[in-house]
């Protein structure tokens, strides 16, 4: 399970008013909510903000959220509001984690290995499904599956069943969806079969001159 820290401070103020002022001020307006505690309205520094979410996955890495100086509480993002142009955060949700109750998260999806077809044949692998949706306790989220792939060979496929997942990971997706799956190479596809001569078709003539929200981010988005 991953896990960083981030500072807040609580806010009184709220509403589009109070938020263009936090964030001509530096800050980006924030709730923390979750089902032990009433919702409260936070501001966190954008600068500190944006350097976290450039290095972590922020749909499931455990936020140690410290408000005022205080005890710091686990949280998961729950919810980004970006301005639609800018490179702005308008607004961000975050979760309290409490151990024994179960959440809902998207985490990678990571190929392991590459198939002989690949490496030696030319085959095309298209990687399908890239995130899994899981129900898992905050204390055991893990920060990406493993999908081994060395073996697939050409016509085949790996599906969310073939996963070998960690224990107490409860899959959400269907069962039955592709992952990945190893393909011919179209050029050998469209190769003609041996003993069977090609038609060339005869070149066209060349013609010449021939003439495709959240009411404190909403105000944000023009």
């Amino acid at each position: 399970m991953a896990t960083v820290n981030l500072s807040a401070t609580a806010r009184t103020e709220r509403g589009k008013g109070a938020a263009r002022k936090l964030r001509s001020s530096g800050q980006v307006p924030a709730i923390i909510y979750g089902s032990a505690r009433e919702s409260q309205a936070l501001a966190i520094d954008e600068r500190d903000l944006d350097r976290l979410l450039g290095t972590i996955a922020a749909e499931s890495t455990v936020i140690e959220l410290g408000v005022d100086g205080g005890r710091p509480t686990k949280t998961l993002i729950r919810e980004i509001q970006r301005h639609p142009f800018k490179r702005m955060i308008l607004h961000v949700d975050f979760q309290e984690l409490v151990a024994g109750e179960k959440v809902t998260v998207n985490i990678p999806l990571v190929l392991v290995g590459i198939p002989d077809a690949v490496r030696l044949g030319g085959a095309v692998m298209d990687h399908v499904l890239r995130e899994l949706e899981i129900e898992v306790d905050p204390s055991n989220i893990p920060t990406h599956i493993d999908v081994e792939v060395s073996t697939l060979e050409i016509g085949h496929s790996l599906h969310v069943s073939d996963l070998k997942l960690p224990e107490g990971v409860t899959v959400m997706d269907d069962p039955e969806t592709t992952i990945v799956v190893l393909s011919i190479p179209r050029a050998i596809e469209e190769t003609p079969a041996a003993g069977v001569e090609a038609v060339a078709e005869a070149p066209e003539p060349e013609v010449i001159g021939a003439k495709k929200e959240d009411d404190e981010g909403a105000d944000e988005s023009k």
